[in-house]
């Protein structure tokens, strides 16, 4: 079946970025759904590349326009969502979409496409270790890794709801066997 979804979903810090970029780069007839978000860009992040950085003006004229397949506010005033637009265009050019979504999002994917549609939830090994690769990436003061991490707690509650999980322990292992669960769901 040409125009699948694979969903990547994980708490803030799992390493969904990672296990996406590995997977574009092996070359899986895969094409990066880059979603909107109200967020302001980290580091080096490009409008248009990792994401379509809105105001919250603009994102809500989206949202009212029926622009997006799915949306939600993940933080106060922090909106992330898929556009329509992205998949159309992914599938136009007979490729697969992949995502890197938060949790909710990735849920509300799997259950719009359905058997279309492969989710998989990368598990850290530990919230503490969550802990830590949060305050490594130095994007974020205490307070917003305190809610990130909050929000994990609540987001690995949710982990049932996704095909597959990963705990990404060992980033190789865990490249591995994503890649191996894409392939196989691609070539069926």
């Amino acid at each position: 079946m040409s125009g699948k979804l694979v969903i990547i979903s994980a708490p803030s810090g799992a390493g969904k970025t990672t296990i996406v970029n590995h997977l574009l780069e092996k070359g899986t007839n895969l094409r990066f759904s880059v979603s909107a978000t109200t967020r302001n860009p980290r580091g080096n992040e490009e409008n248009g590349k990792e994401y379509f950085f809105l105001t919250v003006g603009d994102f809500k004229a989206k949202i009212k326009n029926g622009e997006f397949i799915e949306w939600q506010e993940v933080y106060k005033d922090q909106f992330y969502g898929t556009l329509k637009s992205e998949i159309e265009k992914t599938w136009a050019e007979k490729k697969h979409v992949i995502f890197d979504v938060d949790v909710q999002g990735g849920i509300n994917l799997k259950n719009i496409y359905g058997k279309r549609a492969i989710s998989i939830f990368l598990m850290p090994p530990s919230v503490k270790e969550l802990e830590n690769r949060l305050l490594g990436r130095a994007t974020d003061d205490s307070s917003r890794i305190r809610i990130r991490i909050d929000k994990a707690m609540e987001e690995i509650k949710l982990a049932a709801k996704f095909d597959y999980t990963v705990i990404n322990d060992n980033l190789d292992l865990t490249k591995r066997e994503v890649f191996n669960l894409v392939k196989s769901f691609i070539d069926e």
